[in-house]
Protein backbone atom coordinates (compact mmCIF):
# COMPACT_ATOMS: atom_id res chain seq x y z
CA UNK A 1 0.00 0.00 0.00
CA UNK A 2 1.26 3.49 -1.15
CA UNK A 3 3.03 5.60 2.02
CA UNK A 4 0.30 8.19 1.63
CA UNK A 5 -2.57 5.93 2.23
CA UNK A 6 -1.25 4.39 4.61
CA UNK A 7 -0.48 7.59 6.40
CA UNK A 8 -4.26 9.21 5.68
CA UNK A 9 -5.69 6.09 7.04
CA UNK A 10 -3.27 6.80 10.07
CA UNK A 11 -4.51 10.20 10.96
CA UNK A 12 -8.11 8.91 10.55
CA UNK A 13 -7.68 6.26 13.38
CA UNK A 14 -5.93 8.93 15.74
CA UNK A 15 -8.55 11.00 14.69
CA UNK A 16 -11.29 8.46 15.68
CA UNK A 17 -9.49 7.33 19.08
CA UNK A 18 -8.19 10.82 20.47
CA UNK A 19 -4.05 10.05 20.13
CA UNK A 20 -2.41 9.51 17.55
CA UNK A 21 -1.87 6.50 15.62
CA UNK A 22 1.63 5.35 14.47
CA UNK A 23 1.63 2.33 12.76
CA UNK A 24 4.04 -0.75 12.62
CA UNK A 25 2.79 -3.55 10.58
CA UNK A 26 0.59 -3.84 8.27
CA UNK A 27 -0.41 -7.22 6.10
CA UNK A 28 -2.70 -8.46 3.29
CA UNK A 29 -6.02 -10.21 4.85
CA UNK A 30 -8.58 -11.41 3.08
CA UNK A 31 -11.08 -9.45 1.74
CA UNK A 32 -13.32 -11.19 -0.45
CA UNK A 33 -13.43 -10.39 -4.56
CA UNK A 34 -15.07 -7.04 -4.26
CA UNK A 35 -12.78 -4.78 -2.38
CA UNK A 36 -8.81 -5.50 -0.45
CA UNK A 37 -8.48 -5.43 2.70
CA UNK A 38 -5.18 -5.42 5.11
CA UNK A 39 -4.61 -5.39 8.91
CA UNK A 40 -2.94 -2.12 10.56
CA UNK A 41 -1.08 -2.74 13.79
CA UNK A 42 0.44 -0.08 16.18
CA UNK A 43 2.42 -1.66 19.26
CA UNK A 44 -0.88 -1.23 21.47
CA UNK A 45 -3.88 -2.12 18.79
CA UNK A 46 -5.05 -3.39 15.28
CA UNK A 47 -7.43 -1.99 12.60
CA UNK A 48 -8.79 -3.89 9.94
CA UNK A 49 -9.17 -1.71 6.54
CA UNK A 50 -11.46 -2.25 3.73
CA UNK A 51 -10.38 -0.02 0.69
CA UNK A 52 -11.20 0.11 -2.96
CA UNK A 53 -11.95 2.95 -5.32
CA UNK A 54 -12.97 6.05 -4.26
CA UNK A 55 -16.26 6.32 -6.53
CA UNK A 56 -17.76 3.58 -4.56
CA UNK A 57 -17.32 5.22 -1.08
CA UNK A 58 -20.82 5.44 -0.37
CA UNK A 59 -21.35 1.92 -0.17
CA UNK A 60 -18.58 1.68 2.91
CA UNK A 61 -20.84 4.46 4.08
CA UNK A 62 -24.31 2.27 4.12
CA UNK A 63 -22.13 -0.70 5.33
CA UNK A 64 -20.92 1.20 8.19
CA UNK A 65 -24.85 2.28 8.87
CA UNK A 66 -25.71 -1.29 8.65
CA UNK A 67 -22.92 -2.32 11.22
CA UNK A 68 -23.90 0.65 13.49
CA UNK A 69 -27.20 -0.32 13.35
CA UNK A 70 -26.72 -3.44 14.30
CA UNK A 71 -24.96 -3.11 17.05
CA UNK A 72 -27.22 -0.99 18.15
CA UNK A 73 -29.62 -3.94 18.75
CA UNK A 74 -27.62 -5.41 21.07
CA UNK A 75 -28.13 -8.99 19.99
CA UNK A 76 -24.86 -10.33 17.87
CA UNK A 77 -21.32 -8.78 18.12
CA UNK A 78 -19.84 -6.98 15.11
CA UNK A 79 -17.01 -5.01 14.61
CA UNK A 80 -16.95 -1.58 15.44
CA UNK A 81 -16.69 1.25 12.92
CA UNK A 82 -13.48 3.40 13.47
CA UNK A 83 -13.73 5.70 10.73
CA UNK A 84 -15.14 5.93 7.01
CA UNK A 85 -14.10 7.77 3.86
CA UNK A 86 -11.69 9.10 0.82
CA UNK A 87 -8.05 10.04 0.76
CA UNK A 88 -6.92 10.40 -2.83
CA UNK A 89 -8.27 8.17 -5.19
CA UNK A 90 -9.23 5.42 -2.50
CA UNK A 91 -12.34 4.83 -0.69
CA UNK A 92 -11.61 3.24 2.39
CA UNK A 93 -13.84 1.39 6.01
CA UNK A 94 -11.40 0.84 9.02
CA UNK A 95 -13.36 -1.56 11.40
CA UNK A 96 -12.32 -2.60 15.18
CA UNK A 97 -9.93 -6.01 14.30
CA UNK A 98 -11.07 -8.78 15.91
CA UNK A 99 -8.96 -11.82 16.77
CA UNK A 100 -11.61 -14.99 14.57
CA UNK A 101 -11.83 -17.56 14.19
CA UNK A 102 -12.36 -19.67 17.63
CA UNK A 103 -15.73 -22.40 19.06
CA UNK A 104 -15.75 -22.99 22.43
CA UNK A 105 -18.38 -25.52 20.53
CA UNK A 106 -21.62 -23.87 21.29
CA UNK A 107 -21.01 -20.78 19.05
CA UNK A 108 -23.18 -22.13 16.27
CA UNK A 109 -26.03 -22.32 19.46
CA UNK A 110 -24.98 -18.93 20.48
CA UNK A 111 -25.70 -17.65 16.98
CA UNK A 112 -28.91 -18.96 16.72
CA UNK A 113 -29.95 -17.50 19.76
CA UNK A 114 -28.51 -14.19 18.93
CA UNK A 115 -29.90 -13.84 15.61
CA UNK A 116 -33.16 -14.97 17.09
CA UNK A 117 -32.96 -11.82 19.73
CA UNK A 118 -31.93 -9.48 16.50
CA UNK A 119 -34.64 -10.44 14.33
CA UNK A 120 -36.84 -9.39 17.56
CA UNK A 121 -35.63 -5.57 16.43
CA UNK A 122 -38.41 -4.46 14.04
CA UNK A 123 -40.10 -1.10 12.98
CA UNK A 124 -43.46 -0.01 10.75
CA UNK A 125 -41.91 -0.70 7.28
CA UNK A 126 -39.87 -2.81 5.11
CA UNK A 127 -36.55 -1.59 3.72
CA UNK A 128 -34.32 1.17 5.44
CA UNK A 129 -33.78 4.38 5.25
CA UNK A 130 -31.26 3.77 2.42
CA UNK A 131 -30.18 2.16 -0.16
CA UNK A 132 -26.72 0.19 -0.10
CA UNK A 133 -25.72 -3.10 -1.78
CA UNK A 134 -25.15 -6.40 -1.70
CA UNK A 135 -22.22 -7.93 -2.96
CA UNK A 136 -21.45 -4.96 -5.64
CA UNK A 137 -24.83 -4.95 -6.70
CA UNK A 138 -27.53 -1.86 -5.45
CA UNK A 139 -29.86 -3.05 -3.00
CA UNK A 140 -32.71 -1.06 -3.36
CA UNK A 141 -34.83 -0.39 0.15
CA UNK A 142 -37.22 2.10 -0.47
CA UNK A 143 -39.58 2.02 2.58
CA UNK A 144 -43.20 -0.06 2.00
CA UNK A 145 -45.05 -1.02 4.50
CA UNK A 146 -46.39 -4.27 2.13
CA UNK A 147 -43.82 -7.10 1.87
CA UNK A 148 -44.91 -8.39 -0.85
CA UNK A 149 -44.88 -5.59 -3.01
CA UNK A 150 -41.32 -4.78 -1.43
CA UNK A 151 -40.45 -8.17 -2.59
CA UNK A 152 -41.67 -7.71 -6.10
CA UNK A 153 -40.28 -4.41 -6.79
CA UNK A 154 -37.33 -4.18 -4.62
CA UNK A 155 -35.81 -7.68 -4.78
CA UNK A 156 -36.32 -9.95 -7.60
CA UNK A 157 -37.85 -7.66 -10.08
CA UNK A 158 -34.41 -5.66 -9.73
CA UNK A 159 -32.68 -8.51 -9.66
CA UNK A 160 -34.49 -9.94 -12.67
CA UNK A 161 -34.34 -6.94 -14.50
CA UNK A 162 -30.46 -6.76 -14.27
CA UNK A 163 -30.27 -10.09 -14.91
CA UNK A 164 -31.77 -9.57 -18.48
CA UNK A 165 -30.01 -7.04 -19.61
CA UNK A 166 -27.09 -9.34 -18.84
CA UNK A 167 -28.23 -11.64 -21.28
CA UNK A 168 -30.38 -14.82 -18.97
CA UNK A 169 -32.83 -15.57 -21.25
CA UNK A 170 -35.85 -14.50 -22.46
CA UNK A 171 -37.79 -17.84 -21.20
CA UNK A 172 -36.23 -17.19 -17.85
CA UNK A 173 -37.36 -13.25 -17.61
CA UNK A 174 -40.92 -14.52 -18.76
CA UNK A 175 -41.20 -17.27 -16.38
CA UNK A 176 -39.55 -14.85 -13.34
CA UNK A 177 -42.17 -12.13 -14.50
CA UNK A 178 -45.15 -15.03 -14.02
CA UNK A 179 -43.43 -15.92 -10.37
CA UNK A 180 -43.71 -11.96 -9.43
CA UNK A 181 -47.33 -11.55 -10.56
CA UNK A 182 -48.16 -15.07 -8.11
CA UNK A 183 -45.90 -13.50 -5.34
CA UNK A 184 -48.84 -13.10 -3.04
CA UNK A 185 -49.81 -16.94 -3.15
CA UNK A 186 -46.92 -17.64 -0.94
CA UNK A 187 -47.87 -15.37 1.96
CA UNK A 188 -51.88 -16.50 2.29
CA UNK A 189 -51.39 -17.95 5.58
CA UNK A 190 -48.08 -16.06 6.67
CA UNK A 191 -47.69 -12.44 7.56
CA UNK A 192 -43.87 -11.58 7.70
CA UNK A 193 -43.09 -8.41 10.10
CA UNK A 194 -40.40 -6.25 9.64
CA UNK A 195 -36.92 -7.67 11.37
CA UNK A 196 -33.74 -6.23 11.57
CA UNK A 197 -31.42 -8.50 8.84
CA UNK A 198 -28.21 -8.89 7.99
CA UNK A 199 -29.08 -9.37 4.92
CA UNK A 200 -26.29 -11.57 3.48
CA UNK A 201 -25.92 -14.07 6.46
CA UNK A 202 -23.82 -16.90 4.24
CA UNK A 203 -21.29 -18.74 5.90
CA UNK A 204 -18.48 -16.14 5.22
CA UNK A 205 -20.22 -13.50 6.75
CA UNK A 206 -20.01 -15.10 10.30
CA UNK A 207 -17.21 -16.31 12.89
CA UNK A 208 -16.76 -16.30 16.81
CA UNK A 209 -14.22 -15.00 18.68
CA UNK A 210 -11.78 -17.35 20.97
CA UNK A 211 -14.59 -17.75 23.56
CA UNK A 212 -17.21 -18.91 21.15
CA UNK A 213 -19.00 -15.15 20.85
CA UNK A 214 -20.56 -14.86 17.53
CA UNK A 215 -19.48 -12.11 15.41
CA UNK A 216 -21.28 -11.41 12.23
CA UNK A 217 -19.84 -8.94 9.02
CA UNK A 218 -20.34 -7.64 5.99
CA UNK A 219 -23.68 -7.35 6.28
CA UNK A 220 -26.53 -5.85 3.56
CA UNK A 221 -29.06 -4.47 6.01
CA UNK A 222 -32.52 -3.74 5.80
CA UNK A 223 -35.64 -4.62 7.22
CA UNK A 224 -37.66 -7.32 5.83
CA UNK A 225 -38.83 -11.12 6.65
CA UNK A 226 -36.41 -13.06 9.50
CA UNK A 227 -36.76 -16.23 7.12
CA UNK A 228 -34.91 -14.78 4.73
CA UNK A 229 -31.55 -14.44 6.67
CA UNK A 230 -32.38 -17.81 7.65
CA UNK A 231 -32.64 -18.96 4.19
CA UNK A 232 -29.42 -17.24 3.18
CA UNK A 233 -28.00 -19.17 5.95
CA UNK A 234 -28.99 -22.57 4.12
CA UNK A 235 -27.47 -21.34 0.75
CA UNK A 236 -24.14 -22.08 0.71
CA UNK A 237 -24.08 -24.32 4.16
CA UNK A 238 -21.28 -23.77 6.52
CA UNK A 239 -23.98 -23.77 9.47
CA UNK A 240 -24.15 -26.67 11.77
CA UNK A 241 -27.56 -28.14 13.01
CA UNK A 242 -27.42 -26.61 16.34
CA UNK A 243 -27.64 -23.35 14.69
CA UNK A 244 -31.17 -24.21 13.72
CA UNK A 245 -32.53 -25.82 16.49
CA UNK A 246 -31.50 -23.20 18.80
CA UNK A 247 -33.03 -20.23 16.40
CA UNK A 248 -36.27 -22.27 15.95
CA UNK A 249 -36.10 -23.05 19.77
CA UNK A 250 -35.84 -19.30 20.59
CA UNK A 251 -38.35 -17.88 17.83
CA UNK A 252 -40.12 -20.90 15.61
CA UNK A 253 -40.92 -21.19 11.95
CA UNK A 254 -43.87 -20.90 9.93
CA UNK A 255 -43.68 -24.22 7.97
CA UNK A 256 -44.57 -22.54 4.78
CA UNK A 257 -40.83 -21.55 4.99
CA UNK A 258 -39.69 -24.81 3.50
CA UNK A 259 -41.02 -23.12 -0.05
CA UNK A 260 -40.24 -19.42 0.91
CA UNK A 261 -36.61 -20.77 1.67
CA UNK A 262 -36.23 -20.82 -2.25
CA UNK A 263 -37.86 -17.78 -3.06
CA UNK A 264 -35.82 -15.78 -0.61
CA UNK A 265 -32.41 -17.31 -2.45
CA UNK A 266 -33.39 -16.68 -5.98
CA UNK A 267 -32.75 -13.38 -4.91
CA UNK A 268 -29.26 -14.26 -3.78
CA UNK A 269 -28.82 -16.28 -7.02
CA UNK A 270 -30.09 -14.21 -9.54
CA UNK A 271 -27.84 -11.73 -7.50
CA UNK A 272 -24.59 -14.04 -8.07
CA UNK A 273 -26.03 -14.86 -11.92
CA UNK A 274 -25.62 -10.59 -12.57
CA UNK A 275 -22.06 -10.62 -10.93
CA UNK A 276 -20.30 -13.94 -12.20
CA UNK A 277 -22.47 -14.88 -14.86
CA UNK A 278 -22.07 -18.50 -15.78
CA UNK A 279 -24.69 -21.74 -14.12
CA UNK A 280 -26.34 -19.65 -11.58
CA UNK A 281 -28.43 -18.58 -14.32
CA UNK A 282 -30.07 -22.07 -15.31
CA UNK A 283 -29.86 -22.07 -11.19
CA UNK A 284 -32.12 -19.22 -10.98
CA UNK A 285 -34.16 -20.79 -14.11
CA UNK A 286 -34.72 -23.85 -12.02
CA UNK A 287 -35.41 -22.22 -8.98
CA UNK A 288 -38.02 -19.80 -10.42
CA UNK A 289 -40.17 -23.13 -11.68
CA UNK A 290 -39.97 -24.83 -8.73
CA UNK A 291 -41.58 -21.89 -7.14
CA UNK A 292 -44.07 -21.71 -10.04
CA UNK A 293 -45.25 -25.31 -9.53
CA UNK A 294 -46.10 -24.49 -5.71
CA UNK A 295 -48.31 -22.35 -7.01
CA UNK A 296 -50.12 -24.21 -8.93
Amino acid sequence: MAQGLTDALAVAIGAARGYPFVPRRQRSAGGGCINQALVLESDEAGYFVKTNRASLADMFAAEAEGLRALAAARAIRVPAVIAQGVAGDTAYLILEYLELGGDDGRSMERLGQSLAAQHRCTQAAFGWHRDNTIGSTAQINHLNPDWVEFYRQARLGFQLKLAAQRGIGRHTVTRGEQLMERLGSFYETYEPTPSLLHGDLWGGNQSALADGTPVIFDPAVYYGDREADIAMTELFGGFAARFYSAYREAWPLDPGYAVRRTLYNLYHVLNHYNLFGGGYGGQAGRMIDALLAETG
